[in-house]
C-alpha cells in the first residue's frame, strides 16, 4: 500500500487499492524519541543561554553582584582601622572606564558566570585595575604544573601576564571551587545546565504554541466506509480550510468541524498532560537555588521556605552576599598587600549594609542590656573602638 505522506502532496491520486477484511484505516503514527540537547558548557554558552535569555539567571546573577558591590570597605593595617589609604583609593577608582562598584559587580557577574574572574594591575602613570574577560584567557602552568601567568587573547594579539602579587606578578585569578579541575573554578550556572535548559525551552515551546497554536499537533484520519483516497480536489480544500480557519494565535482553541470519513489523531502531550508551569517553576528553583538565591526574591511561586520578604533578604545576605565578599577581601588583600610594602587586610563593613539592619538592632539591644560588660566590651563587642 502506497502512502499519502501528509507533509507531501503526490504528482497524481492512484486508485485505491482493495481492501482487506484485516486491513487498517490509513493511519500512520510517527514516533521521533530525539535525544536532548544541552547549553555548552563554557563560558559564552552559559552568558548567551544564562544571563543574557534566562530571566531567573540573569536576576539572580544581578541581585547577587550588586548587592555585594555595594558592601563598603573596611581597611585595617595590623589591628588599626585606616580612614584614608592609597589601596582604598585604588578600589574607590580603579580604572578610567568604571567606578569602584561597576567594577566589582563586574567581577563578581565573572565569577557567578564563569567561576573565574581575573584581574590585571596596569601602572600607566597611575595604578589601575583592569577586569579581563574569562572567555579570552588561558591559564598557562611551570614546569611542576602550577599556575605560573595568563595568556590573554584579543583576536589576533596575544600577551602573557605574570600572576603573582607584584613586582614579580601583575595578575591575580579568583577561582571557585571546582572538584576536578585544578586550574579553572566551577560557575554555580553550570550546576543548574540542566535546570536552565528546561526553562529556556519551555519559553521558546510557549512562543511556538502561541505562534503556530492553529496547526494542531496531530493527524487527520481519511477512513470511508468504502474504502478509497480523498480526491485532489478535497485534499487541496481541507488544506487551504486548515490554513484559513485554524492557523495563528488568533484561532487557538477552535473546534475542528469534521465531515465523514475523517478523524482527529492527536500526536503530541497537551500543556497539561506536561504539566507545563509544575516544570517551569521547578527549573526556576534549582536554578536559584545553584546561586543561592531565595526564590521568594525572584517571584517564583510556590515557595513558602521563608516567612516573610525580610527573613529572605536576610538570608541572601548572610548565605551569599557577604560570603562572596568576604572571599574577596581576602584575595584582594594577599595580593596587593606587597604593592604598599604594608600588612593590609581589607574587610566589609556589615553595619552599612541596610539588609541587615535588623540583625544589628538586636546585637544594640542584647549588648546595651548585658550589665556585666564595661562601656568599652560593649563597643568592642559591636565592632568599635575603645573610647580615647
Amino acid at each position: 500500500m502506497k502512502w499519502n505522506w501528509p507533509w507531501t502532496r503526490p504528482a497524481a491520486r492512484p486508485r485505491a487499492p482493495e481492501r482487506k477484511d484485516a486491513g487498517g484505516t490509513g493511519f500512520v503514527a510517527l514516533h521521533a524519541a530525539g535525544e536532548a540537547r544541552w547549553t555548552r558548557r563554557d563560558y559564552g554558552g552559559l552568558a548567551r543561554e544564562g544571563f543574557m535569555r534566562n530571566p531567573i539567571a540573569h536576576r539572580s546573577v544581578r541581585l547577587i553582584a550588586q548587592a555585594a558591590s555595594a558592601v563598603p570597605w573596611l581597611l585595617y593595617e595590623d589591628e588599626a582601622e585606616l580612614a584614608a589609604h592609597p589601596l582604598l583609593d585604588l578600589l574607590a577608582h580603579p580604572n578610567q572606564r568604571q567606578a569602584g562598584s561597576l567594577f566589582l559587580e563586574a567581577l563578581y557577574g565573572h565569577l557567578l558566570i564563569s567561576g573565574n574572574a581575573y584581574v590585571e594591575l596596569l601602572d600607566v602613570g597611575t595604578r589601575e585595575l583592569h577586569l579581563l574577560r574569562p572567555d579570552r584567557v588561558t591559564v598557562e602552568t611551570d614546569a611542576d604544573g602550577w599556575p605560573a601567568a595568563l595568556v590573554y587573547r584579543a583576536g589576533s594579539a596575544r600577551r602573557m601576564v605574570a600572576l603573582g602579587s607584584p613586582p614579580e606578578g601583575t595578575a591575580l585569578h579568583m577561582a571557585l571551587f571546582h572538584p576536578l579541575d585544578d586550574h579553572y573554578g566551577f560557575p554555580p550556572l553550570e550546576a543548574a545546565a540542566a535546570a536552565l535548559d528546561i526553562h529556556n525551552a519551555a519559553a521558546r515551546w510557549n512562543k511556538a504554541l502561541l505562534d503556530n497554536s492553529a496547526r494542531p499537533s496531530g493527524a487527520l484520519v481519511y477512513a470511508p466506509k468504502d474504502g478509497g483516497n480523498l480526491t485532489e480536489e478535497q485534499f487541496d480544500r481541507l488544506k487551504a480550510e486548515l490554513e484559513e480557519g485554524y492557523s495563528g494565535a488568533s484561532r487557538a482553541g477552535r473546534p475542528l468541524l469534521l465531515e465523514g470519513g475523517l478523524d482527529w489523531k492527536a500526536m503530541s502531550l497537551s500543556p497539561k498532560d506536561m504539566d507545563f508551569l509544575e516544570a517551569k517553576h521547578s527549573a526556576s528553583r534549582d536554578i536559584a537555588l545553584a546561586f543561592g538565591v531565595p526564590p521568594m526574591l525572584l517571584g517564583i511561586p510556590g515557595d513558602a521556605t521563608y516567612s516573610n520578604y525580610q527573613e529572605a533578604n536576610r538570608a541572601l545576605y548572610r548565605l551569599t552576599v557577604l560570603p562572596l565578599v568576604a572571599r574577596t577581601a581576602k584575595e584582594l588583600s594577599a595580593w596587593l598587600s606587597p604593592l604598599f610594602g604594608e600588612r593590609l587586610r581589607l574587610w566589609y563593613d556589615a553595619d552599612q549594609v541596610d539588609g541587615l539592619a535588623s540583625d544589628r538592632e538586636a546585637l544594640w539591644s542584647r549588648v546595651g542590656a548585658a550589665s556585666f560588660l564595661t562601656e568599652d566590651e560593649k563597643r568592642q563587642a559591636v565592632g568599635y573602638g575603645p573610647r580615647s
